[in-house]
């Protein structure tokens, strides 16, 4: 079965409890560990959010800030890119985690490199060591 088909739309400024909750389920694995109330885990998951939003915006101001959409318009994850002149950055990608698993994060990082292909660059992207998306970076050729 094909992976599932997506659009990609701007982020516009009525996403950000959207993408608080597509932030926030990166680190639920990590706060299960932890032994604090809710209320505090989602202070914890804002402030970390708005710290790397706000790093986000200094350091790619002209970065491509997109929400992926399923074909229905739900919106399902983020996609944020950079696009230099040699290289494409993919800052973040993350889909909600009833998105994940089915190949939709490996359509979405083919098309990326389809582009940077067709317009001659590299593309790049920084994963943590722990994080489970490194066996898709791994398959698509990145060390």
């Amino acid at each position: 079965m094909p992976p599932p088909r997506y659009r990609l739309r701007p982020v516009t400024e009525f996403d950000r409890a959207l993408l608080l909750q597509v932030y926030g389920s990166t680190r639920i694995d990590e706060l299960a560990r932890v032994d604090w109330s809710d209320a505090d885990k989602a202070r914890f998951v804002e402030s970390q959010f708005n710290a790397q939003a706000t790093h986000y915006a200094e350091v790619y101001p002209d970065g491509q800030y997109d929400v992926i959409e399923s074909p229905a318009g739900e919106p399902i994850g983020r996609l944020y890119l950079h696009h230099g002149r040699d290289e494409m950055r993919v800052i973040d990608i993350t889909l909600l985690p009833a998105w994940r698993g089915h190949g939709l994060g490996s359509r979405i990082m083919d098309d990326v490199l389809d582009e940077a292909t067709a317009t001659n660059r590299v593309v790049s992207i920084h994963v943590e060591i722990f994080n489970p998306a490194q066996r898709l970076y791994q398959r698509l050729g990145f060390v």
